[in-house]
């Protein structure tokens, strides 16, 4: 039986996990591109896929909506990956919401509309289709068949309760 500890076996050993190290790398190499590549949206960002831009700088990319809830509506994205609000940085999440602005307001100046809602959807129960951050910009015109939720009152009680317990992790 060869001793554990031997040199021969300290550069099996070594030559084994390196092998395994260098399969791993590429592994979660292979992983991340298809990962981020398989994004709609940075396919898009990428020019793999069409898009009809509005607006463009180094970080964002806006564009129209291929299924618009009306004409004009428009996705601000960063430029780079991230999956929703939580995972954007502050910065950038500042730049989505001040091109937002510049957006809504050349769209309800240009194209005649009453009104903007400017909406983000954070994971599948918010209605996230695709899991890359982006605001949008709904243009509204009048009576038009777009409608927002309805709302629901407060149970007894729940409203200061609800509150309290936003209020309390926030400070």
């Amino acid at each position: 039986m060869k001793d554990p500890c031997s040199s021969e076996s300290l550069v099996f050993f070594l030559i084994w996990f390196n092998i395994n190290f260098f399969f791993s790398l590429i592994f979660y190499i292979l992983f991340a591109i298809y990962y981020f590549m398989d994004c709609l949206f940075c396919k898009i960002v990428s020019g793999e896929l069409p898009s009809s831009k509005v607006y463009e700088d180094k970080d964002l990319l806006a564009f129209l909506d291929i299924k618009p809830v009306n004409p004009g509506h428009v996705l601000i994205i960063p430029k780079k990956h991230f999956k929703n609000i939580h995972d954007t940085p502050d910065e950038i999440m500042a730049k989505l919401i001040i091109a937002a602005k510049k957006i809504a307001a050349v769209i309800q100046d240009k194209l005649g509309v009453t009104g903007v809602n400017v909406g983000m959807n954070n994971g599948s129960a918010a209605g996230q289709l695709v899991f890359h951050t982006h605001i949008h910009i709904m243009p509204r015109y009048g009576k038009d068949s777009f409608k927002l939720w309805s709302g629901k009152e407060y149970a007894e009680g729940e409203r200061e309760k609800v509150a309290e317990k936003i209020k309390s992790a926030l400070e």
